[in-house]
């Protein structure tokens, strides 16, 4: 049998939020045949949003397909994908897709069931003009320099993530794109793109949502364990949103971490216990009763990683009330291994975090934590998976930390 295929027409000129794609799947048969007595089809529909981008204006990329496969091991090279082909090719700006917009890749019609793997396809950069750049960013302040992907163009971005499609039935599975933690600056001034992408079914999905006073642009992240599982920016008038995240009934609630910058001078705010429910927003805070933070300086932490073949991951955490949270992200320069949280802002607040507990009546009481006043834990993890920890003290100047595997 044939691999089965399906074209996507776009209108790249069509607001994000109203964007239809269509496709249909063209399933050949190998052989005669009855009646059909296998599960029957469904529909998958493919959409995209993103976390925010730490120091860009744009990043772009072109998404040529994306491609489900039954096995989570599956080579790019294996039968048995259904492709979802985007023609033409959709060059999509990422950090437009913040705040829960997303921008749908396209639907098709598939044999239902379980599949257990993802690939998105990026097109590839045809040159070293603006015109045939299909994938780049646009530092801030900057001019656009490309955006070196090779591995998703030869293979595809790999994503193992278990989903169902029902028996005539429409299933929403959407692509969340982490522009942040994606693109590496090197010490030579280009650009690579080390993916962090994860899928989740919508139909396992929640939001949540509220309101930061006097922040327009803080980083707001939806964490479980220390880890984020979601990140935003507030607008301009601190309002975000936070979705899709996976319901707490099969993952759990989550914390809510909101992180002013620099620009305003605030300290980090901790909302603990958060639920998330399929179909029902939980508001954390509302414009009639935002979260109100304290004043704030900030501070760097930045070094090196050796070598920089570790191509390592920086986190900036913060113990505060017993539990850990991420504050700030970068990567290391792949090929001097120099990072710094963050090379356009210092990242880190001096004051100490306030934190609360979720409660539905709003405004929710929030307490500052002195102990963990401009305290971090700066974790590095090379591409391998070793992980090193450091302590940073930012309460007197920028610190310079160095790691070494």
């Amino acid at each position: 049998m044939r691999r089965p295929t399906v074209s996507v027409l776009s209108n790249p000129s069509a607001p994000l939020r109203l964007l239809a794609l269509s496709g249909v799947l063209a399933l050949a048969a190998c052989g005669g045949g009855g009646g059909d007595d296998g599960p029957g089809r469904g529909t998958l529909q493919v959409s995209m949003t993103d976390a925010p981008a730490c120091g860009f204006n744009n990043v772009f990329v072109t998404v040529n397909k994306v491609r489900v496969h039954s096995s989570a091991s599956a080579e790019a090279s294996a039968g048995g994908w259904v492709d979802i082909d985007v023609v033409p090719a959709r060059r999509i700006d990422l950090l437009s897709l913040t705040n829960g917009v997303m921008t749908v890749l396209g639907q098709a019609a598939l044999p239902a069931g379980n599949y257990q793997q993802v690939r998105l396809v990026l097109d590839a950069n045809r040159g070293s003009g603006a015109s045939a750049l299909a994938n780049s960013v646009v530092p801030v302040g900057g001019a656009e320099q490309p955006l070196d992907t090779p591995s998703a163009v030869q293979s595809g971005i790999k994503i193992n993530r278990s989903f169902t499609v029902a028996r005539d039935t429409l299933t929403d599975l959407v692509l969340d794109f982490d522009a942040c933690k994606s693109v590496v600056t090197r010490g030579n001034g280009t650009y690579g793109l080390k993916p962090v992408v994860t899928a989740i079914p919508m139909t396992v999905s929640g939001e949540v949502n509220g309101v930061v006073a006097a922040a327009p642009g803080a980083r707001v992240y939806a964490e479980r364990n220390g880890v984020v599982v979601k990140s935003t920016v507030a607008d301009a008038n601190g309002s975000f949103r936070l979705s899709p995240i996976e319901q707490s009934s099969t993952a759990g609630p989550v914390d809510v971490v909101v992180v002013p910058g620099a620009a305003n001078a605030k300290a980090a705010g901790i909302v603990r216990g958060v639920p998330v429910v399929v179909g029902t927003p939980t508001a954390i805070s509302t414009a009639a009763a935002p979260l109100t933070l304290p004043a704030s300086t900030y501070r760097r932490v930045s070094g090196a990683v050796a070598p920089a073949s570790a191509e390592a991951t920086l986190r900036a955490l913060q113990l505060v009330n017993g539990g850990t949270f991420e504050i700030a992200a970068t990567a290391a320069a792949s090929d001097t291994g120099a990072y710094s949280l963050f090379a356009t802002e210092p990242a880190l607040p001096v004051a100490a975090p306030v934190v609360g507990t979720y409660q539905a009546a709003l405004p929710i009481p929030l307490s500052p934590d002195g102990a963990a006043a401009g305290k971090y834990s700066i974790q590095a993890t090379s591409v391998s998976g070793a992980v090193q920890t450091q302590p940073a003290d930012v309460n007197i100047a920028d610190v310079l930390l160095n790691f070494s595997f």
